[in-house]
């Protein structure tokens, strides 16, 4: 289907230049459009309702519900798209009637022990090292380590890091995060600033030659599969058999400002959600707090029964 193809290009267009969105969501709009537009032309469908009804169900024998539910999304503000502009007489979602409410999945969180593990590890590393260079690159891997759990970064964005976004003087960082929304980040500790400025000291060539903040030994910018292996090294030296990825670290972040009752509306400033409803999510793994709050304050404890 020709016209498909060609209203999918002129969507795409009107995303990156009218709605200004991201290389990161365009990429993902493009990815679900494409399947889409291919099982339409491969099983000779329309973009009717009846087309929408078995793509769905295609989607269903797929993929997770999280990712049918993102897919049906990409689809249905295409669709939206052709409406307005009236390339099409009816949205065939408009007779389309839709629930889907995938599973909660609770964030995967680290125990603060393991953190401590994981960074004295990288320390002890660092006063191991036999050679100028491994010492250099184990300040590397601590600066990341450091950064990840200070400030809940992203892995995304902390490989984005411009030279100029790191502000170790003034004790901040700012942070491009989804959508191109910037939000600053304070390093209120000390050891974390420190790490940073001795990373920042030895790596000053390669990273006005990079551009980046952080880089690899080629002297360019680091990846996010470079800050998955800096994790997965440590983690295997500090003998931590589960499974720990450079996004818990962010999960961890928010849930421990939790548990020291930290308002929740501080840490959606801190993570860059748009809405606090994503930041909610974490409230359902502080059970320590609710218990701690409960044995303390419940007034059930100033009754005497007996």
């Amino acid at each position: 289907m020709q016209n498909l193809q060609d209203w999918i290009s002129r969507y795409l267009l009107d995303c990156k230049y009218q709605k200004d969105l991201d290389s990161k969501t365009l990429k993902a709009y493009r990815i679900d459009l494409e399947q889409f537009s291919a099982l339409i032309s491969q099983n000779n469908l329309k973009l009717t309702r009846e087309g929408l009804m078995e793509y769905i169900s295609d989607l269903h024998q797929r993929y997770k519900p999280r990712t049918v539910k993102r897919k049906i999304a990409s689809v249905k503000a295409f669709c939206g798209y052709l409406e307005y502009e009236e390339l099409v007489r009816e949205n065939p979602f408009s007779r389309l009637r839709l629930k889907l409410n995938p599973p909660l999945i609770l964030p995967r969180t680290i125990p603060l022990p393991v953190v401590e593990a994981i960074l004295t590890t990288a320390y002890q590393t660092r006063a191991e090292a036999r050679t100028s260079g491994q010492q250099k690159s184990v300040l590397r891997d601590i600066a990341v380590l450091e950064l990840l759990f200070a400030t809940g970064v992203r892995v995304s964005e902390l490989c984005a890091l411009q030279h100029g976004d790191v502000r170790l003087e003034e004790g901040e960082i700012k942070i491009y995060g989804k959508g191109a929304k910037e939000r600053f980040v304070q390093i209120a500790n000390q050891d974390v600033l420190n790490a940073l400025c001795h990373y920042r000291e030895n790596y000053k060539d390669a990273i006005e030659q990079a551009g980046t903040f952080f880089v690899n030994r080629s002297r360019r910018p680091l990846s996010t599969q470079s800050v998955r292996s800096i994790v997965n090294k440590y983690c295997k030296l500090a003998g931590v058999e589960s499974h720990i990825t450079p996004h818990m670290f962010r999960h961890s972040f928010a849930t421990l400002l939790l548990d020291e009752g930290v308002d929740i509306r501080y840490i959606q400033q801190l993570l860059g959600h748009s809405s606090i409803v994503t930041t909610q999510i974490y409230t359902h793994v502080t059970g320590k707090k609710q218990r701690d709050i409960l044995s303390e304050k419940h007034p059930r404890n100033k009754i005497h029964s007996m």
